[in-house]
């Protein structure tokens, strides 16, 4: 008799933990390892900053971002600097978002950017998503985008304008929204030379959920320095 309620609990706790797990798979961060070309973060470990170089802005000579620790051993004050970990909690705006640096990683390259006109495209597991989430800044003034989706049968695309990173987004944007804000920035020497209002940011792009999804493309005109931090997909 008593063993009863106890199975019950386990049962339960067994059940509760199913459905947290599957709330989490649905965020698939995408793997942009064979695409990313630059490191315009300085991370700290060892008691040591690996510098960034190739930065957010000036052609990717101007500046960068430092992480928290990085700041801090820099001697900077209250510093606004990207957080320690680079997976990023989900909001109402968002699902989890990672990005691509580490304080533990001092060789690979943590984004993948575009000065003037190109274009970047990377596979993405083939499934059905609701919506895509791109973490990007553009500097030098707005980038214009054109995004393609390639679906299992056909193709798909839609023009967005990313603002200026320095630029505030409005709270009523559907298609924009901060993934880290009001961001201070450093020179290549690691000196701070702005010490607030600037982002990263987040394009949300509508995906068919009725229809399997394998490629994504971003093409940029020549205007603007553009920054391609992460991409996640909400099935």
């Amino acid at each position: 008799m008593q063993m009863k309620p106890l199975l019950l609990t386990l049962a339960l706790c067994s059940f509760c933990f199913i459905d947290a797990t599957f709330q989490n798979d649905k965020a698939i961060q995408f793997d942009l390892t064979k695409i990313l070309n630059a490191r315009p973060v300085t991370t700290f470990n060892n008691n040591k900053l690996t510098t960034w170089t190739k930065g957010i802005d000036g052609g990717g000579l101007g500046d960068g971002y430092l992480t928290q620790s990085a700041a801090l051993f820099n001697g900077d004050k209250d510093p606004l600097a990207l957080p320690d970990d680079p997976l990023f909690a989900a909001d109402v705006h968002h699902p989890q978002i990672k990005l691509h640096y580490s304080n533990t990683d001092t060789l690979h390259n943590q984004t993948c950017n575009v000065s003037g006109k190109g274009n970047v495209e990377f596979a993405v597991p083939s499934t059905k998503y609701k919506t895509i989430y791109l973490a990007l800044t553009s500097s030098e003034g707005q980038s214009d985008l054109k995004i393609s989706f390639t679906y299992n049968d056909g193709v798909v695309s839609q023009d967005f304008v990313l603002p200026d990173y320095y630029a505030d987004l409005k709270s009523d944007d559907l298609n924009l929204c901060y993934l880290a804000h009001d961001l201070a920035k450093w020179g290549n020497k690691n000196n701070m030379t702005e010490k607030d209002h600037h982002n990263i940011d987040l394009l949300k792009i509508k995906a068919d959920p009725k229809r399997v999804l394998k490629n994504i493309r971003i093409d940029k005109s020549k205007p603007g320095y553009l920054v391609f931090w992460a991409a996640t997909g909400e099935k």
